[in-house]
């Protein structure tokens, strides 16, 4: 997971020089992420 962050990390970056625009999608990634581990921890 760390080295799918490395590699998208940079066109993200580049993709949201906006603020507003990067909080949007940062918070998008974050609740995709909180899910993944959530359905991970609750089949493991």
């Amino acid at each position: 997971m760390v080295g799918v962050l490395l590699l998208v990390l940079p066109s993200f970056l580049q993709s949201n020089y906006k603020l507003k625009q990067f909080l949007k999608n940062l918070s998008i990634w974050t609740i995709v992420v909180f899910i993944i581990l959530m359905i991970v921890y609750l089949f493991k």
